[in-house]
C-alpha cells in the first residue's frame, strides 16, 4: 500500500522524548520520503535538546511560540516566533526553552535517509558542558 501524500493526527507519529514530545509529520515511515524530515516539538520550560550534531544531516528551527535560546557552533541567539536557525552538517549545536511557556518549533532536516546515527550527544564534552556556564 502506497505512504500517504497529506498527514493527519491519524498519520502522525509521536514520539515522548526527554525534551518533550515530538510530533513527527515527514519522515519515510510516515510518506514517500528521502530528502525531508519535519518535526513539530513540544518543549516544556526548563527543557532542552542539549548540544548535538547531526553528521549526515543539516537542519532548519523555526519557532511557532515560546522563546528559544538557540546554540549555532559557539554562537547564541534568542529566538521567537517567526524566527529561525540554520545548522549545517556536523555542527553542533543546541536548543533550550529560555521562556515560562512551551517552546513549540519545527525541525526541518535533510536528507531524510542516510547510513550512520542521526545525532551525536556532545553536552558532556568541552567546550560544550561549558558553553552556558553552568558546566
Amino acid at each position: 500500500m502506497p505512504l500517504p501524500r497529506f498527514v493527519t493526527s491519524t498519520e502522525m507519529k509521536v514520539d515522548q522524548l526527554p525534551w518533550g514530545p515530538h510530533d513527527w509529520l515527514c519522515r519515510p515511515d510516515i510518506v514517500d520520503a528521502e530528502k525531508l524530515l519535519l518535526v513539530r516539538v513540544h518543549m516544556p520550560p526548563g527543557k532542552a535538546h542539549e548540544f548535538h550534531r547531526h553528521p549526515e544531516m543539516e537542519e532548519i528551527i523555526y519557532i511557532l511560540e515560546g522563546t528559544a535560546e538557540q546554540w549555532v557552533d559557539h554562537e547564541k541567539k534568542i529566538l521567537k516566533a517567526g524566527e529561525m536557525a540554520h545548522i549545517p552538517m556536523d555542527v553542533v549545536h543546541g536548543t533550550y526553552n529560555a521562556g515560562t511557556d512551551t517552546l513549540r518549533f519545527l525541525a526541518i532536516l535533510s536528507p531524510a535517509k542516510f547510513t550512520g546515527p542521526a545525532l551525536i550527544d556532545m553536552s558532556q564534552e568541552e567546550p560544550w558542558c561549558s558553553m552556558r556556564g553552568e558546566g
